[in-house]
């Protein structure tokens, strides 16, 4: 369980953060929260998608495998892409809002956390070590990202430009697998709007974020030749 507190120069002192990539550090998972600022990173690597939050909001994340507890980038050299999503680069760290001022906080149950290796936190005489100072920047872009997507969130169900659906995979070993539960752009939807309603997406900076998120399906490939790699032994 995760024991977040908020970051200080005095209580943690001594802390260090082990920034390797592993299923050891808890980076095995299937997907990752993502935002319309980051999508021309993240389309580049893995499919976007949108699921049902606990709270029963849509969110867009990054899909690295097809069930739980499966990401198909992990190897043997750690996370096999050339970008990582904040929302993954960003741990042990989160950000807490109090008032008008953010904090950081940070999960010292986090298996990164330790009090000797890796990078240090604050520096010997209590300033902000170079990694902190990324780790700041890392949370407040993540803030905002996730703040800009409520308006696009908000904007694709008032289109009804979201569409569930269901895909099928059979490896080259014959096994199966389905993942259900996400939802992707209705393109027929999409092809159907108005000039005013596309206008006012684009207007807004939607219409691009939508069609990365287009582009990024074609990543469903690479799940697929990671997956037969895993089962032949490739990995």
């Amino acid at each position: 369980m995760a024991k977040p507190v908020l970051l200080n120069n005095i209580d943690h002192k001594d802390l260090h953060v082990q920034t390797g990539r592993g299923a050891h550090f808890g980076d095995n998972v299937m997907s990752a929260l993502t935002f319309p600022s980051e999508f021309r990173d993240v389309q580049a690597c893995y499919p976007i998608v949108f699921r049902k939050g606990a709270g029963g909001g849509f969110e867009a994340h990054a899909l690295f495998g097809f069930q739980e507890g499966e990401n198909l980038f992990l190897g043997l050299h750690g996370w096999e892409a050339p970008y990582i999503p904040l929302a993954i680069e960003r741990q042990p760290f989160l950000i807490g809002v109090n008032g008008s001022e953010l904090t950081v906080h940070v999960d010292l149950d986090n298996p990164r956390v330790s009090a000797s290796a890796g990078e240090r936190v604050f520096l010997p005489h209590g300033g902000t070590s170079e990694y902190l100072e990324k780790v700041n920047s890392t949370l407040l872009a993540l803030h905002q990202g996730l703040q800009q997507a409520n308006g696009f969130l908000a904007a694709l169900l008032e289109l009804k430009l979201l569409e569930s659906f269901v895909f099928d995979i059979e490896l080259d070993d014959g096994s199966q697998y389905r993942l259900a539960g996400f939802y992707t752009i209705n393109e027929e939807c999409l092809s159907a709007l108005p000039g005013e309603a596309l206008e006012r997406l684009n207007h807004a900076g939607y219409l691009q974020a939508i069609y990365m998120v287009i582009a990024s399906m074609s990543n469903f490939r690479t799940l697929i030749e990671r997956k037969n790699r895993v089962h032949a032994g490739q990995c």
